[in-house]
């Protein structure tokens, strides 16, 4: 079937129209773009309108309370005619206070600006589907505020001594974020070696994708 034929309907939240209209260039046919919005007031308008699979929001906008991408995530998250829509964050931050502030408020994932289209549609395709998104590197903040402490280092040694040593090194790559390319270039692989480490190691502590990965490294704070 044609990905083009039941597209993912997104919202594009940014204050800067130049922005929005390049990326709505950029995005794959996988999805179609139903709404866009410039402030805090507009987005939780045109999201109530349009009822997107997915919003692509900055975290700095201007109009409301003055609390931002969050705002918008706080307004919507008592409604129940928005309980399915996901949010992704997008913005050219990068500093940890604005990653951890919209994922407390219910993004499922913060992208930064440097992602193309392409890896725009991925993420927009892999939130969708459940999975939690990160750009390179970002996952150590979410580590910083959500992590837990001690308490489970015996299961930590049980369930990492499962893993060769490549395995692991693997296992954190992809869970901060990498993209299999990125792996296999920091570790001088082959893609497909890297995507048969991923397997492995999925399989062997008993997760069933990324998401589940990230989620896992977090709690023993592996990342």
């Amino acid at each position: 079937m044609n990905a083009a034929a039941n597209p993912i309907r997104v919202v594009i939240v940014d204050d800067h129209q130049i922005f929005r209209t390049g990326l709505r260039a950029e995005l794959g046919p996988e999805l179609e773009v139903v709404g866009e919005a410039a402030n805090v007031d507009e987005a939780v308008a045109v999201v109530t309108a349009t009822v997107p699979d997915v919003v692509l929001l900055d975290v700095h906008l201007p109009g409301g309370a003055g609390g931002g991408g969050a705002e918008v995530l706080q307004r919507l998250a008592g409604r129940s005619d928005t309980r399915g829509v996901r949010m992704l964050a997008l913005s050219v931050s990068d500093a940890a206070d604005d990653v951890v502030q919209v994922i407390r408020a219910g993004a499922r994932g913060y992208l930064t600006k440097t992602a193309s289209g392409p890896e725009v549609t991925a993420a927009v395709l892999r939130v969708h589907s459940g999975d939690a998104v990160f750009s390179p590197r970002l996952a150590g903040f979410v580590l910083d505020a959500f992590g837990t402490g001690g308490g489970e280092t015996a299961v930590q040694d049980d369930e990492l001594d499962r893993l060769s040593a490549r395995e692991q090194e693997v296992m954190r790559m992809i869970a901060r974020g990498y993209a299999y390319k990125e792996v296999a270039a920091e570790l001088f692989l082959s893609i497909k070696t890297v995507e048969t480490h991923v397997s492995n190691v999925l399989r062997k502590l008993q997760l069933s994708n990324r998401h589940e990965l990230t989620a896992w490294a977090l709690s023993r704070r592996l990342l």
